[in-house]
């Protein structure tokens, strides 16, 4: 006997109980709605275009007018989708089977529903919304006079358009939700609105989605929880040397630098993919720099100084702590940037104390700095440097929207259809708590990072920056490198980052994983995920490396290590923290992780 199929049919409900339970709905909301306005009191909301997304769209239009045979012929071609569109449904309600006019990217996870296929009515609205999202896209993207920064914005900005308007995005559009609600009489609804409601009040009038269950982690509890000890402080970090598991280590030192635009705890979520656990495991006296999370007091603390009580006053620490001078050190994201201005800055001084550099997904040169380039403009930037300059610091949550506005499918809109939409409460996931926990930029920092880096591109010209007092160049690092950047990263995009390559003066391997930003660097071999791939032979052009390229199943993670491993400098016994010249602060992951932007 067959398996019983799911009914994917609705049966519209009793109108007289749809009715008293519409009015129970808009009753209780705006009863809700009236309690949470008073509690805000006088907070408003501005309503400026700092990113000059309007006058992006009128040039945009003004040009598209100047080519109306163009804009008839896109008409034309609508047109004639719909009226496919037209036909194949009418051939399904005749109940002929009838191939789709236009189908879902395969990796589109909003029409996942069952009645998206199987009921004609859903699948009309599905297909006739993929055709017009094809012909927005076309639109924009054709349109010729267009400066290259303003079709970029154009484009990004539509794209959020088109995400927003998904009917997967509505109650009346959506079989889930509708479902849902015929079922619940409601309620699903009613919980929606209060958990909307309730993450506007946590975002002080700016909606901050709960992607997670916030209560469900804890640092130092159940993540982040690899033993260890902080070592050193300063004013912007805690050094944590973690505790050995092996009885001979290498002994070289491991220094990691992670990013602090995020916390450190993305390479130690949990034991099964903690990338510093697996470095520990390895044999690595491992040392992990947690920064602070900025408050107004440190606004005037800038990329130098970041340097200085950074990486450098880390290098002193490690000294103190093992006795030896030179270490291996990793930078991810923005911390590979500030590693290879900190490597720039020791040619210049003389100071080859890092004996090999890896870098996760960082980016050296930023002339194609991917859809981040949008927000970096001379009118966002101003209006981001005011903003700053009146509290301090860059509020966290503003980076994590623009970082969240890059995946919108997946890290905006699912979660406003499953919170508001369908009423439930997202699942416990270690990776988006982390994703949630949001760190302040002190304002010199991050405008001179912004400006220098992202806007003007100075770190790639050779005096373009200058740090304390050295003209920075970056092609005379020497120190034997190893990049990992991923395929589907929409941050520091791999053809970006591959530029390196053909930059530094030293031996240089790159090594493509799959995934993205985080997926494709937090890997772990036991998960036995994704691929990456590999070739010696660095050529001019990303594409022509990656053709060539060999295509290793798995984690990249044992194949980083072969090589940091040849720079171990042979085994000595292993290192407790604590036993040095430097004595312990306080448990790992130490205090200043556990300090929240809220």
């Amino acid at each position: 006997m067959s398996e019983e199929q799911p009914n994917t049919t609705l049966k519209l409900p009793d109108p007289v109980e749809w009715s008293r339970t519409m009015g129970r709905i808009a009753e209780t909301s705006q009863r809700m709605v009236t309690e949470w306005m008073a509690r805000q009191g006088s907070a408003g909301i501005g309503h400026a275009d700092p990113a000059n997304v309007a006058q992006a769209f009128f040039e945009m239009a003004t040009r598209l007018m100047t080519n109306p045979a163009q804009l008839i012929q896109a008409q034309v071609t609508l047109w004639q989708d719909y009226m496919s569109l037209w036909q194949s449904t009418a051939r399904r309600v005749l109940g002929t089977d009838a191939e789709p006019v236009i189908t879902p990217a395969a990796d589109d996870r909003r029409f996942k529903d069952a009645a998206w296929n199987e009921n004609f009515v859903f699948d009309y609205l599905k297909q006739s919304y993929l055709l017009t999202a094809r012909w927005m896209h076309g639109q924009v993207t054709q349109v010729e006079g267009l400066d290259e920064r303003t079709a970029k914005k154009v484009d990004f900005y539509t794209r959020q358009f088109v995400d927003a308007m998904a009917p997967s995005n509505f109650v009346m559009t959506n079989p889930e939700v509708l479902r849902a609600t015929l079922e619940t009489g409601g309620e699903n609804l009613v919980k929606g609105l209060n958990n909307l409601l309730d993450d506007l009040e946590r975002g002080k009038g700016e909606l901050a989605i709960r992607m997670t269950d916030l209560e469900a982690f804890k640092i130092g509890e159940n993540i982040a929880v690899t033993p260890g000890k902080v070592v050193y402080q300063n004013d912007l970090m805690q050094l944590i040397q973690y505790n050995p598991t092996t009885p001979d280590v290498y002994k070289r030192p491991l220094l990691i630098i992670p990013p602090w635009i995020n916390k450190f705890y993305i390479l130690d979520l949990r034991e099964k993919n903690s990338f510093i656990k697996w470095c520990v495991d390895q044999g690595f006296t491992t040392f992990v720099i947690s920064w602070v999370n900025p408050d107004a007091d440190l606004a005037a603390k800038d990329f130098e100084d970041y340097m200085r009580e950074g990486p450098l006053a880390a290098l002193d620490a490690i000294e103190q702590a093992t006795g030896e001078v030179d270490a291996n050190v990793i930078g991810y994201c923005l911390g590979g940037t500030l590693l290879t201005s900190t490597l720039a800055y020791q040619v210049e001084k003389g100071d080859d104390r890092f004996k090999s550099a890896t870098f996760f997904t960082t980016m050296t040169d930023f002339a194609e700095s991917g859809e981040l380039s949008v927000f970096i403009d001379e009118e966002q930037l101003q209006a981001l440097e005011e903003r700053m300059n009146r509290d301090g610091y860059l509020n966290g949550r503003s980076m994590s929207t623009t970082f969240n506005m890059l995946r919108a499918n997946d890290l905006i809109w699912s979660f406003v259809v499953n919170n508001y939409l369908l009423g439930k409460d997202p699942f416990p996931f270690d990776l988006l708590y982390w994703n949630s926990d949001n760190t302040r930029m002190p304002a010199a920092m991050h405008s001179f990072y912004l400006r220098k880096m992202y806007q003007q591109n100075l770190l790639v010209k050779p005096g373009g920056i200058t740090l304390g007092g050295v003209p920075l160049d970056i092609r005379k690092i020497k120190t034997p490198s190893f990049f990992v950047s991923t395929r589907e990263d929409h941050i520091a995009p791999w053809k970006s980052t591959y530029a390196a390559t053909q930059t530094f003066s030293g031996p240089v391997k790159f090594c493509l994983s799959a995934s993205g930003h985080i997926a494709g660097v937090v890997n772990p071999p036991a998960a036995n995920k994704y691929c990456y791939w590999t070739n010696s032979r660095l050529t001019k052009s990303p594409d022509a490396w990656l053709e060539k390229a060999e295509q290793k199943p798995g984690s990249w993670w044992p194949e980083w290590a072969t090589w940091v491993g040849k720079h171990g400098a042979g085994k000595v016994p292993a290192r407790v923290p604590g036993t040095g010249k430097l004595p312990v602060i306080e448990d790992a992951p130490g205090s200043y992780v556990k300090v929240k932007a809220s």
